[in-house]
């Protein structure tokens, strides 16, 4: 591991979504917390937008310090209040929220200096570009006035994404002796046109980036980004395939790669893993008996979990190519008359209209016969027991009386739907057009009896108390088998990297952030633990076929074949380790002072 010490006196870390959890970013600049305080100490400080209800249990004020206090009163003077205190994340990092209520009468202001000075073409733009542009630039108010009181100090500022963009430009305009690190963790073009489901990968030299930008109605953020991305000092982003969508659309080349990494230290050992799998599969097991075995029943001893979770983009995040593929191996199952069972879940928040009546019902009557059992168990643990004593052979006579058997009969009655077909959604939708409910069913993927592919689309977030699995997110990890992850555009990709982390395996693409990292990395062919799919040079067809002869592979492995994946899985997770990826934002700070 290299051994770099920072150059700058002092860091500021900028980004909208500090105490103001909105995105990645949060999930970025919260885990890395602890490890940027053991290489910065007491000079690394997170600047973000206070907003009273969000940072609520979010931040902790405290007196403001001596050497701030100058600082602070003459922004409140303009109308810029600064509250200091601690991020409540791990490591409590010194925190500066700026509320900008009382600035914001200087919106048309700002943006005609960064029409003026920086061609930022912010015209037509609404308050979600106008909100983040007058709080960046009263962080850059922050930080010109902090360089003044500190004129002896090295200071490097950095920001992450359009959104704290006009800052850094405001900086570059008073030609300030803070040095400058822009990061773009998703070009807004780029997003955008992955959004239209439009797969810009293949033509990305061929794109007229004016045309698009006006196309797909991005012009002010991509303008700001793009005056951010070429007037900061250092100009980063995540990952190899994301420096490529930058230097297209933004006109530089990324100086350096800043990959998000997970704090391993948070997560449980190997060993404790395996536990926890096996605790949660049993609790996942319980709901897929109570959602199937009202209509029909199959050995959930040889059934494995595969799930997909994430933002509900159909085409952006691969739905499409994972319905497409376990359609496939469905058909193949049923033709080889295979005895085993795939259940896929689609975590993917949706709108909804509330839980699906019947499965209340289901998962109602489900817990009742479960209570008569937990009721009668010691009494036929103490017959048995008595019966091993006396010599006596087990009949179920001896072991259970009538009356409990007739009981739980009218009980298994009141659950049996035999004859009908389980739902393939938990819960009303709010659309009858929701592009994955409808290419579920046109998949052939329907819940019948018959199919060895199961669906469970699952379209709300995962809690931990939604009354159905009642499982959290990490929880809905650990209890399955393989995550699916195929995304056309995906500049990380912290989910095959959470699940791993949790020992889980994953499919990933050669077109997220995090399979191109996989690819530079020595993995066993056989047992690579995170599977690398290749979508960049060939079409959806081929995408869903590659796809599906793994999942099929997959299903087909041995236990001891699975394990090994883990084991995989989880060696990959500890190479990205914050530990080690922090240093190369401390590279990117030093650069910025050269």
């Amino acid at each position: 591991m290299k051994n770099i010490q920072p150059v700058a006196d002092n860091l500021f870390e900028v980004s909208f979504e500090i105490c103001n959890k909105v995105g990645g970013i949060y999930r970025v600049i919260e885990s890395k917390a602890d490890r940027m305080i053991e290489h910065y100490g007491d000079s690394y400080f997170l600047v973000g937008p206070y907003f009273p209800e969000k940072a609520k249990g979010e931040f902790k004020e405290e007196a403001h310090p001596r050497e701030l206090r100058h600082v602070f009163q003459t922004l409140e003077q303009e109308g810029i209040k600064c509250y200091y205190g601690r991020w409540m994340v791990s490591g409590k990092p010194k925190t500066i929220l700026i509320d900008f209520s009382d600035y914001f009468k200087n919106i048309n202001n700002i943006k005609k200096e960064l029409w003026d000075n920086f061609s930022v073409d912010s015209l037509n733009a609404g308050y979600d570009f106008n909100e983040p542009v007058c709080w960046s630039y009263a962080v850059g108010r922050l930080l010109e006035e902090i360089s003044k009181q500190e004129k002896s100090k090295k200071i490097t500022a950095h920001f992450h994404e359009w959104l704290s963009g006009a800052g850094l430009l405001y900086l570059k305009k008073q030609n300030s002796s803070v040095r400058t690190v822009f990061t773009t963790h998703a070009t807004t073009l780029g997003r955008s046109l992955a959004f239209h489901n439009i797969n810009f990968y293949p033509i990305l030299k061929e794109l007229n980036i004016n045309e698009q930008v006006e196309k797909v109605g991005v012009k002010p953020k991509h303008t700001l980004e793009k005056a951010a991305a070429v007037n900061s000092n250092i100009f980063t982003t995540v990952s190899e395939i994301t420096a490529m969508e930058a230097e297209a659309f933004l006109d530089r080349k990324p100086d350096f790669i800043l990959p998000n990494g997970l704090d391993m230290d948070k997560y449980l050992t190997f060993e404790e893993v395996v536990i926890k799998h096996r605790l949660q599969r049993r609790r996942m097991r319980r709901f897929v008996a109570s959602y199937f075995f009202p209509y029909y029943n199959f050995d959930l001893e040889n059934t494995l979990f595969f799930f997909i979770i994430g933002r509900n983009e159909f085409k952006a995040k691969g739905v499409d190519i994972f319905v497409r593929a376990l359609g496939k191996i469905n058909n193949k199952m049923k033709e080889e008359g295979d005895n085993r069972t795939v259940i896929s879940f689609f975590f993917i928040p949706t709108h909804t209209k509330g839980i699906n009546n019947y499965l209340l019902e289901d998962m109602e009557h489900f817990r009742d016969v479960e209570d008569s059992l937990d009721s009668v168990f010691p009494d036929i643990e103490e017959r048995i027991t008595y019966n091993l004593l006396r010599g006596k052979e087990f009949t179920k006579k001896s072991l259970i009386s009538q009356d409990y058997l007739l009981d739980i009969e009218k009980k298994m009655l009141r659950l049996n739907r035999e004859g009908e077909t389980p739902s393939i959604c938990t819960h009303e939708l709010g659309s009858a057009h929701d592009e994955t409910y409808n290419a579920i069913k046109e998949a052939g993927l329907l819940n019948r009896e018959e199919d060895r592919v199961k669906v469970i689309f699952y379209p709300i977030y995962l809690t931990g108390h939604d009354g159905l699995s009642n499982l959290d997110y990490n929880e809905a990890l650990e209890a399955c088998h393989l995550g699916v992850f195929p995304s056309f555009y995906e500049p990380w990709g912290y989910t095959p990297l959470e699940a791993a982390a949790l020992g889980a395996s994953s499919v990933t693409t050669d077109l997220s952030g995090f399979g191109r990292y996989c690819n530079t990395l020595k993995l066993k062919k056989e047992t690579p633990g995170i599977y690398v799919l290749d979508r960049e040079k060939k079409d959806e067809e081929q995408a869903s076929d590659d796809l599906a002869n793994f999942m099929y592979k997959f299903s087909k492995m041995s236990r001891k074949e699975r394990v090994v994946n883990k084991i995989e899985a989880r060696k990959i997770a500890a190479k990205a380790d914050w530990k080690s990826f922090v240093l190369n934002y401390i590279e990117a700070h030093n650069a910025s002072q050269l």
